[in-house]
């Protein structure tokens, strides 16, 4: 990691409603590939699965959900399991919460193989999340472009997610904004995507 006195966030990107700062690349180059490599090789991947307008689906897009119990989450309709940290998810997370001075109790990991997967316009504003809680979300691998989307004005803006770069979501964000990745024909590297998040409503 970069050293903590020189990483600063721009300004709240979000005119109202909410708070997101974009903190660029917080990892070296070096440790970002390194990481890349061995969380593509390392975490228990496998295809995610929602409930869409009642009917239940698996998507290409591939998850692994790890946290500091073996708790159960649900995220689209679907109870997860969360499994014991990996030993590189843990210093990745030790990184983020020193940057971002938020603690976290899980993660939920999305790895897109290329730029043809990506995500629609949702907010994280499940029930066992930590209301008005940070979101801290962490790229490796190929930069993507990433939009918000205003729930009333419908006002959009969009930014590019670097390789390594840490982007905090929290206070009224999810309450008022959507956000998507962009599916797009130009990428054809995979990106990992590391969503660290506070989960109070949890079963054991």
């Amino acid at each position: 990691m970069k050293h903590v006195d020189d990483i600063k966030p721009k300004k709240n990107y979000l005119p109202y409603d909410g708070t997101v700062h974009y903190y660029g690349p917080v990892f070296t180059r070096e440790d970002a590939d390194s990481y890349s490599d061995s969380l593509l090789q390392g975490l228990k991947w496998q295809h995610d699965e929602a409930i869409i307008f009642g009917k239940h689906i698996t998507t290409k897009r591939k998850v692994a959900w790890y946290g500091d119990y073996t708790f159960e989450y649900t995220y689209s309709g679907i109870r997860k399991h969360a499994l014991p940290w990996h030993p590189l998810l843990q210093i990745i997370k030790q990184n983020v919460e020193e940057i971002s001075q938020q603690t976290f109790n899980s993660c939920l990991c999305n790895l897109y193989h290329n730029g043809s997967e990506g995500m629609a316009w949702h907010s994280d504003g499940e029930k066992d999340l930590k209301r008005h809680g940070a979101i801290a979300s962490v790229t490796f691998g190929a930069e993507r472009k990433f939009g918000f989307k205003h729930k009333s004005t419908k006002e959009t803006l969009f930014l590019m997610l670097e390789h390594g770069s840490l982007l905090i979501m929290k206070d009224q964000t999810q309450d008022h904004w959507l956000h998507r990745l962009p599916p797009t024909t130009k990428i054809n590297a995979p990106r990992i995507n590391l969503t660290f998040r506070t989960i109070e409503n949890f079963v054991m």
